[in-house]
């Protein structure tokens, strides 16, 4: 097995643990190199990570001899314009969620790499989770039946930095208009598709009632499956205390989890109730990521996160924003 080496273009907090330790635990991968702008912050990461390569500029590290995969975990407004340069450098290439800031750049991103046959994956990783696999296993099982309808519900209390109307790229709406419904809903959403398929229908609406910044902070949507299910959701960045509470209501029983808590899974059905807890792993992401070393070394592993199927959530995203 070749030592696949990969470079990360933006060393944030999600590379700190949830990401960046991942791609060097993995067999058959190593990060070699990594870019940041504040050269003191790169080389204070890179020196605790024990990474060899540094670079200030993004076009260098994708262009760099040193690294042969390229993850882009910059924030969204910046991922078209890296993931154009890394497919033109003929390199995987796997770009935090959300893939873009909308779905018209996330079909052009595709566009690009799949001109030149070059994997491409979204770091939408519950996909990849023991957890959230337990589930996807019970409704495969049909343990609740046949599934009639998903509702989420997520409530979250502003932010402290959000009060004092400090300045953050998740709640510009340049970047990202549905402020922490862009940077959030998205994993569930991109969750369910995993779990029941395409979505044929999404609309919605949003406000901001808080006014603490320009993007929008509540928001309700609703959807229809390909398959018949519907969907509903509710999110509210104002509220008084966090909930975040899924359920899946079949013909036989339910399914009840939370997309961001480590709450026990509970399934209810007509002969049996189970409570069920995993723990996520320390590196959120390994199992993510072992996924895209076997897709890269595999000729018929199939990753279950793709940037196909990441455009699709964008799109799910845009009409509930709508």
């Amino acid at each position: 097995m070749n030592t696949i080496r990969w470079g990360i273009i933006g060393c944030g907090n999600v590379t700190e643990l949830k990401s960046g330790p991942a791609y060097q635990k993995i067999k058959g991968f190593e990060v070699s190199a990594v870019m940041r702008r504040n050269q003191e912050k790169l080389l204070d990461y890179a020196t605790r990570h024990r990474i060899t390569h540094t670079f200030t500029n993004a076009t260098a590290l994708i262009e760099s001899q040193y690294v042969d995969a390229i993850y882009i975990a910059t924030p969204p407004d910046s991922h078209l314009e890296y993931a154009l340069k890394v497919a033109s450098a003929g390199k995987p290439c796997c770009i935090e969620k959300p893939m873009a800031p909308n779905h018209d750049a996330c079909e052009t991103i595709i566009k690009a790499f799949k001109e030149k046959s070059i994997p491409l994956f979204a770091a939408y990783y519950r996909r990849s989770l023991p957890r959230f696999n337990q589930i996807k296993e019970w409704l495969d099982n049909q343990e609740i039946g046949v599934v009639r309808s998903i509702h989420w519900n997520l409530l979250k209390p502003p932010k402290q930095i959000d009060i004092e109307q400090k300045y953050q790229w998740r709640t510009d709406p340049e970047i990202a208009p549905g402020g922490y419904f862009d940077d959030l809903a998205c994993h569930g959403l991109d969750l369910f598709s995993h779990f029941f398929g395409k979505v044929k229908a999404a609309s919605g609406n949003s406000t901001n009632q808080l006014k603490l910044y320009g993007a929008k902070d509540a928001i309700v949507g609703s959807w229809i499956y390909q398959n018949g299910i519907t969907g509903t959701g509710h999110w509210n960045f104002g509220g008084d205390r966090h909930e975040d509470h899924v359920r899946i209501n079949g013909s036989r029983g339910n399914i009840e989890f939370s997309v961001f808590h480590d709450k026990p899974l509970k399934l209810v059905n007509d002969i049996k109730e189970i409570t069920q807890s995993i723990d996520n792993p320390k590196h959120i992401q390994i199992h993510h990521v072992e996924n895209i070393r076997n897709a890269l070394y595999e000729e018929n592993f199939e990753h279950p996160s793709t940037g196909d199927s990441a455009s699709h959530t964008s799109w799910i995203m845009d009409q509930i924003l709508k």
